[in-house]
């Protein structure tokens, strides 16, 4: 859908004003005259906006803004922050953030990633043209305001963060960076298992179609991807690694830039366990935040300009690792934890420490036979929605576990505990699968049973198998979704398993069924982390 840049700009200033407490005609005021130079506001005490056209690589125009300092002095230089856009948003997704980081001495420059709305070029999901996207809005940056090249920061959410880690492998003038419900592995993110995220797949896909034009690579591999094309997995693969920092760990950790990852334990589109791997990688100064929510929810607010401590702590690491200050952050335990039970944070002096207090392991003795392709009722919620109720209102997706239907759910239940249980860390289940087909899917959960048999969602993740022998036992290692809960004194632990999963693309074929067996030789069990009570 076209838009004309006269209506972008208007749009664009008006929503900047809602940022900046601006007046609705002073906001139409500020877009009058051309989107290159552009001032949103501009006194004594407050920094100043101006909308951009900023090249990019390969020829492309970007749409960007700028803040600077108040007040900003002639031959002085000031740190820059530059921060690319989340998937689908514009160009004044970062107004309030930016215009605090810009009242407090940085030159902010947040454009809208190429391919969506009105920057240029395809979408390329976060890859070498975006990568030297970053670097031609520096070398721009630095040439237009009074940006510090010795000071230089990246950051931002989902895509912005992705790109942000991928590019400090790439330019060494990066000397920090903020990445916040972004991701470190993209083929770990929406393929986790072997299994197809098809929701978080969908939602992305449809909201780059939406919001951008992408390209005929992109176009391919989500029709791929969702069509379940095996022939074309290994292709899919090696285009999603070239799109994850954790394969360029060593280039990371070459260049030393500062990394602060944040990220959500119900993360639906990027679940946690990928960046936990990756931050134990990272040589470097570096920080990981975990919190309860969904993909980016726990950033938002601060996107609004309301109190956040996702976007206070960014600050914080922007505020020493750019301007050497002082503010403690250095000092603090690198890996924060906010439990989905309890309202404090938790540190740890790295992420191999969570849950290292103890593990309980629940034997998974009785062999359970279930049927495939039908919905037991167990499941891990809707993309987004699940999680933010289990963030703001403690209401994760619940199932009635004494009324699962036997015949396609597997059940195995710990007893009663007479004290409570604090799980800090990555479930993680090992057992014997016996399939009558060759293909397969499953999706564990771990829930927390109440004395009604209502079980609440503790954890979960999908595992998918191909070109098995029909009627031989293989074994299955499978780590579930990272998390911190709290089950509460007289509750009990409950390990279920089916088959259908709205969240995941499943792969039994008719009539094939499964059997969960525990050998004599290899029992089968779950490993839960715990935190010392």
């Amino acid at each position: 859908m076209a838009r004309t840049p006269t209506a972008a700009a208007t749009v664009t200033a008006l929503l900047a004003a809602a940022a900046l407490g601006l007046a609705p005609h002073q906001a139409q005021a500020a877009s009058a005259g051309t989107a290159a130079a552009t001032t949103a506001t501009a006194t004594a005490e407050q920094s100043e906006l101006r909308f951009h056209d900023i090249p990019g690589s390969g020829g492309i125009t970007l749409k960007g803004n700028v803040f600077t300092p108040a007040g900003a002095q002639a031959g002085r230089k000031y740190p820059l922050i530059v921060l690319p856009t989340s998937w689908g948003l514009p160009q004044i997704e970062y107004i309030a953030q930016a215009k605090k980081l810009a009242d407090s001495g940085y030159v902010v420059v947040s454009y809208t990633s190429r391919g969506f709305w009105l920057s240029g070029g395809e979408i390329e999901v976060a890859g070498p043209p975006d990568i030297a996207d970053v670097s031609a809005v520096i070398d721009w940056a630095l040439a237009n305001s009074p940006a510090d090249p010795d000071r230089i920061g990246l950051g931002g959410v989902s895509y912005g963060a992705g790109i942000s880690l991928l590019a400090a492998a790439h330019d060494a003038r990066i000397k920090t960076v903020v990445a916040l419900s972004g991701w470190a592995d993209l083929i770990e993110s929406i393929y986790s298992g072997r299994t197809q995220h098809r929701q978080a797949a969908g939602l992305l896909g449809a909201a780059g179609y939406l919001t951008g034009r992408p390209g005929g690579e992109l176009k391919q591999i989500l029709g791929d991807f969702l069509g379940s094309n095996l022939a074309k997995e290994q292709q899919m693969i090696e285009w999603g690694k070239k799109r994850s920092a954790a394969a360029q760990i060593d280039r990371i950790n070459a260049n030393g830039a500062a990394i602060m990852l944040g990220n959500a334990w119900g993360d639906t589109i990027f679940p946690p366990n990928q960046h936990a791997e990756f931050f134990e990688k990272l040589t470097g100064p570096k920080r990981l935040e975990f919190r309860p929510g969904d993909h980016a929810t726990a950033e938002a607010g601060g996107l609004l300009g309301l109190p956040n401590d996702t976007w206070t702590n960014a600050h914080r690491w922007f505020d020493h690792h750019l301007k050497g200050e002082r503010n403690g952050i250095d000092t603090e335990a690198p890996v924060q934890l906010k439990s989905r039970s309890t309202g404090g944070y938790e540190g740890y002096p790295n992420w191999k420490s969570v849950g290292a207090a103890g593990t309980e392991r629940l034997a998974l003795s009785d062999s359970e036979h279930l049927f495939t392709g039908v919905d037991s009722g167990a499941n891990g919620g809707v993309v987004l929605l699940s999680s933010i109720l289990d963030q703001f209102v403690k209401a994760p997706p619940i199932a009635s576990v004494p009324f699962l239907p036997r015949a396609f759910a597997a059940v195995w239940q710990s007893g009663r505990y007479e004290e409570a249980r604090r799980i800090r860390g990555t479930v993680k289940l090992h057992t014997t699968v016996t399939p009558t087909r060759a293909d397969g899917t499953f999706v564990a959960y771990l829930y927390d049973v109440g004395p009604l048999g209502i079980g609440k969602l503790v954890s979960n993740a999908p595992y998918t198998f191909h070109a098995k022998t029909p009627g031989q036992a293989f074994g299955v290692d499978l780590e579930l979704f990272s998390t911190a809960y709290d089950v509460p004194e007289g509750h009990r632990l409950a390990l279920v398993i089916d088959t259908v999963d709205p969240l995941y693309i499943e792969h039994n074929p008719a009539g094939a069924q499964l059997t969960f067996s525990s050998p004599r030789s290899d029992p089968s069990y779950v490993s839960v982390p715990l935190r010392e009570q």
